[in-house]
């Protein structure tokens, strides 16, 4: 799309990136899902990426996303099948009524009450949603999530909800000056995932969030299947 073409070549460079790391892992680079992150960028900018091949898009505000989903909706021409919107900030019960018939995944889920209360809000709109289990890998104060020692516990409760379905974990490395740096808690998180998929076997245990535009490479070696890029697709 005219304006647009940086969109193309650093969409290029990054699924060139994808591809190394997995062979670099001896994964198969179908078994990772890029997501874009939109926030703060335009409906535009998310048709471009869509046009370049992009299905998966992820927002952090639900009060950003409704709006810009919508306006998106609009522009696709008819037969354009619809993206997979993926909720991936931090998820405040008062916007939960919003937000469930908007997003087609959560990856944020920080509560057993912030899952309650998306089991109750789902109910009416007859709808089953995917959900992640944000963990604080790092032990940081200023992030959001389960301490991984408090996984299990979780588990147990969000099991008996209705409409709601565990597919995997998330999680957000610290900043660090290099990526290299962020493979630690990588190996943290799909160790925990190990553990719960042992423990849990009637969970799927299918997804691992994690790695982001500074740290993606090393998540990717590490076993995500889901990688949450943002700036590395959209600045020029």
């Amino acid at each position: 799309m005219e304006g647009f073409d940086h969109i193309a070549r650093n969409l290029e460079s990054i699924y060139h990136r994808i591809e190394a790391a997995c062979r670099r892992a001896g994964r198969d680079p179908r078994e990772v899902t890029l997501i874009a992150v939109t926030k703060t960028v335009t409906a535009k900018e998310v048709l471009a990426a869509y046009r370049y091949g992009v299905r998966h898009f992820g927002e952090n505000r639900v009060e950003e996303a409704l709006p810009k989903i919508a306006e998106f909706q609009q522009m696709l021409s008819a037969g354009e099948p619809a993206p997979t919107w993926h909720m991936i900030g931090h998820l405040q019960r008062r916007k939960v009524r919003d937000a469930m018939p908007a997003f087609d995944i959560v990856h944020s889920v920080d509560t057993v009450r912030l899952a309650a209360e998306m089991s109750k809000r789902l109910e009416p709109l007859g709808k089953e949603m995917p959900i992640l289990l944000e963990v604080n890998i790092s032990g940081e104060a200023s992030k959001y999530g389960f301490a991984p020692a408090d996984v299990p516990a979780a588990v147990e409760e969000i099991l008996q909800m209705p409409h709601l379905s565990i597919r995997g974990l998330m999680t957000m490395a610290p900043i660090v000056a290099h990526a290299e740096d962020a493979r630690p808690y990588f190996v943290k998180l799909r160790a925990l995932r190990d553990e719960l998929a042992a423990r849990y076997p009637e969970v799927q245990w299918s997804e691992l969030s994690m790695g982001m535009s500074d740290d993606f490479e090393p998540a990717v070696e590490e076993g995500a299947t889901m990688v949450r890029i943002g700036r590395a697709i959209f600045q020029p």
